[in-house]
C-alpha cells in the first residue's frame, strides 16, 4: 500500500539570487515527487518588478502562473519563520550554502535558522539546478524512536520515485553514547551496551518495521568520535541526500540533540531535516 504523504504544502523560501531559478526548480520537484501544493515564500515589497520576475520564472519552469506567493517585511530568517507558523507550511525549500571551504560546505545564516528553529521539515540543496540530477544515493541517520520510523516511511517513497540506486540506513554510535551508557549500568540504571553483532541486528529489524520496499537499503553501524561520522560517511558514499530525523519539543530554541547538532553548521551534501 502507497505510504501516504504528510506534507501537504511545502514552500520555497526565494530571492532573487543567481539560484533564484535553481531552487525553485528543486522545489517544483519535490513537490511533484510528494504531491503537494507548493508556495513561495519571499522577502521583500510586491512589486510590478517582483511580480514579473516571479512570473517568467513560473513560466519558465511551467509553474502554475496563480501559484501562491508570500510577501513579508524583515529580516530573512524571521520573516521566513514567521510565514511558516502562519500558514502551516509542512516542509521548506531553500538553498544551503553560504561558502565552501575544501570539503566542508558552511551552511548560510537563513538556513541555519530554518535547521534550528523551523516548526516544520527542512529541505536544503547545495547545488540547485534547473534540471534536477535524482538523487541516487540517500543516507537516513536512524534511531530507534517511532518518530524516527515513520520518517524512513516518508523517505521511502521519495527513494523510490528518485529510482534510488541504494539508501543507506545508518546508525552513528559516538565514544560519547558508549560512555553514557556505560554510565547509567554502572549506577543499575541500564542495560549492558549493544555488541556490533546486536546493535546490526537491532538496525537490520527497524529497517524491516517500516514495510515493504523495491528501493535497495544497506544497513551500517558505525562507531565514532562525533556525529560528524554520519556527514563522513555520507561523503564517502557520495550521497546526493542525507535525511535526519528530528523530533520537535517545545523548547523555542529547538535545540538539536548532541549526535546531529553539527548540520546547523556543516553539511555533506543536500539535506532533509523531517519534523
Amino acid at each position: 500500500m502507497k505510504h501516504p504523504s504528510p506534507y501537504k504544502t511545502i514552500a520555497v523560501a526565494s530571492t532573487f539570487s543567481p539560484r533564484f531559478k535553481q531552487v525553485l526548480a528543486e522545489a517544483k520537484r519535490i513537490r511533484d515527487r510528494l504531491v503537494s501544493d507548493l508556495h513561495v515564500i519571499y522577502v521583500g515589497e510586491r512589486n510590478e518588478e517582483t511580480a514579473k520576475k516571479f512570473g517568467d520564472a513560473f513560466a519558465q519552469l511551467q509553474l502554475p502562473g496563480n501559484s501562491t506567493i508570500h510577501y513579508e517585511q524583515g529580516e530573512p530568517a524571521d520573516a521566513i519563520l514567521r510565514v511558516l507558523v502562519k500558514h502551516k507550511i509542512d516542509m521548506i525549500v531553500a538553498g544551503a550554502l553560504e561558502k565552501e571551504i575544501v570539503l566542508h560546505r558552511f551552511l548560510g545564516n537563513v538556513a541555519r535558522r530554518l535547521v534550528r528553529e523551523a516548526a516544520c521539515s527542512v529541505m536544503l540543496f547545495t547545488r540547485p539546478e534547473v534540471k534536477p540530477r535524482s538523487l541516487r544515493r540517500i543516507v537516513f541517520v536512524a534511531d530507534y524512536s517511532d518518530h524516527a520510523l515513520q520518517a524512513l516511511k516518508t523517505t521511502l517513497p521519495l527513494a523510490s520515485v528518485e529510482s534510488c540506486e541504494r539508501l543507506y540506513v545508518i546508525r552513528i554510535i559516538t565514544t560519547f553514547d558508549e560512555a553514557r551508557a556505560s554510565r547509567r549500568v554502572d549506577a543499575g540504571n541500564g542495560d549492558k551496551p549493544k555488541s556490533d553483532e546486536d546493535e546490526e541486528a537491532a538496525l537490520e529489524k527497524f529497517v524491516l518495521s517500516a514495510g515493504a520496499t523495491e528501493v535497495p537499503i544497506e544497513t551500517r553501524c558505525i562507531r565514532g568520535n562525533t556525529g560528524l561520522a554520519a556527514s563522513d560517511f555520507a561523503q564517502s558514499v557520495e550521497a546526493d541526500l542525507l535525511v535526519v530525523p528530528v523530533e520537535t519539543n517545545e523548547d523555542a530554541s529547538r535545540q538539536l540533540p548532541n549526535n546531529i547538532a553539527w548540520i546547523t553548521d556543516v553539511i555533506p551534501c543536500n539535506l532533509w531535516v523531517i519534523r
